[in-house]
């Protein structure tokens, strides 16, 4: 194969289309060292202000109003794909995405976001656009702004997304059933002895991961981390508070006062090591944290998953076994002293991770997309 040209598009909107980007560029390095790989952002690429406005929105919509975020994906993802609003919408830059696609001349463009990855799609069935589109779709369901039938390869979750897209009329063997990609790290088999020394953790003690920055709601994450500090059944927790600095500065009471130990961080780059070392996590269910955690075979509690693809994700999680969902504060501290007095069932939701995570999602993708390179090529030098 001559060098390797990949131009990935993800998105901002949110941190999961970010990661399974990143993730797919660390599968291309290990696979194709000499590959040249160029990443953007699909917002910034057209608009920086505008990007800026809309991540501002969408982020304040989920925090504020979750209900009508909900409504909004579910009367959307009932849409045809060939809608016309959907049709207006593979209308946005397609002038300039396809100016600078002829400029670069990749061998393969991969999405991570749907709006580009359907702006593209249009341009392949029209054949405007030569190079082959692969897009991953970061959930545990399918969107109808997802599909469409120009895209040569998706990368799916599970097989229940690839049951959802085939209804949607995309042939099979375009769809390939990988797992989301994660990054290569949450694959190695960390010694957690080592890594519990690192922390400053006890080892043998049951230890839980609350992703507390994916919760806009200081005072209720507080609350939560109260009661694990306190709990009866000896525990120890660890919280990333990611940017949220009024949450970090909020817990020094609490950890003062604290019966079992409770370690704090802000923005972490070794989640893999954090989930390493953690019995269950608490968090939302973003497609990513989701799959992660499935690849380290950690049970998840869903706490307050937000009405559309999040919800849609959680429920995945509670078909397979791997996990719960709290609704409330009540429900979630109820199911968090159940699962501390019975270790057993935490250790029967680590094994339900396990056997839907066949593991290696981003070296598969990869695998699959080497290959649309391969056959593509071969078809044009035919053509």
């Amino acid at each position: 194969m001559k060098e390797l040209r990949v131009l990935v598009f993800s998105a901002s909107f949110g941190n999961g289309h970010l990661r399974a980007a990143e993730a797919v560029i660390e599968g291309i390095k290990m696979k194709v060292p000499s590959a040249e790989i160029i990443h953007l952002d699909f917002g910034a690429f057209l608009n920086i202000r505008v990007n800026s406005i809309i991540k501002d929105f969408y982020s304040g919509l989920l925090r504020r109003a979750p209900k009508l975020w909900g409504r909004f994906y579910y009367k959307t993802g009932k849409k045809q794909p060939q809608s016309m609003s959907q049709r207006l919408l593979n209308q946005i830059g397609r002038s300039n995405f396809l100016n600078y696609i002829q400029q670069v001349k990749p061998d393969l463009i991969v999405c991570t976001y749907p709006t580009v990855s359907s702006i593209l799609a249009q341009l392949r069935v029209k054949q405007i656009l030569l190079v082959p589109v692969a897009t991953v779709i970061t959930d545990y369901t399918a969107h109808s702004h997802w599909v469409h039938p120009g895209v040569d390869c998706y990368i799916v979750a599970c097989a229940k997304v690839k049951d959802l897209l085939m209804a949607w009329g995309i042939q099979a063997q375009n769809i390939h059933v990988t797992g989301i990609p994660v990054s290569p790290r949450f694959e190695f088999n960390a010694d957690r002895s080592s890594i519990c020394k690192t922390l400053g953790l006890t080892p043998g003690l049951p230890t839980v991961l609350f992703m507390g920055s994916s919760y806009g709601v200081c005072e209720s994450t507080k609350r939560i981390c109260q009661k694990l500090a306190n709990s009866q059944v000896p525990v120890q927790c660890l919280i990333v508070c990611g940017h949220n600095d009024k949450l970090y500065n909020s817990l020094d009471e609490v950890i003062a006062e604290a019966r079992n130990p409770l370690l704090r961080y802000t923005f972490v780059n070794n989640v893999e090591e954090l989930m390493s070392v953690s019995d269950l996590i608490i968090t939302k269910a973003g497609g990513l944290t989701v799959s992660e955690a499935l690849t380290k075979h950690l049970p998840l509690v869903i706490f307050r998953p937000i009405p559309g693809q999040e919800e849609e994700n959680a429920q995945y999680i509670r078909e397979v076994g791997a996990g719960c969902i709290a609704e409330s504060e009540e429900e979630l501290d109820q199911r968090l002293r159940y699962f501390l007095e019975h270790p057993e069932e935490i250790e029967r939701m680590r094994t339900k991770a396990a056997m839907v995570s066949e593991g290696h999602s981003a070296e598969r993708a990869v695998e699959e997309m080497l290959q649309l390179v391969i056959t593509s090529s071969r078809r044009q030098r035919i053509g």
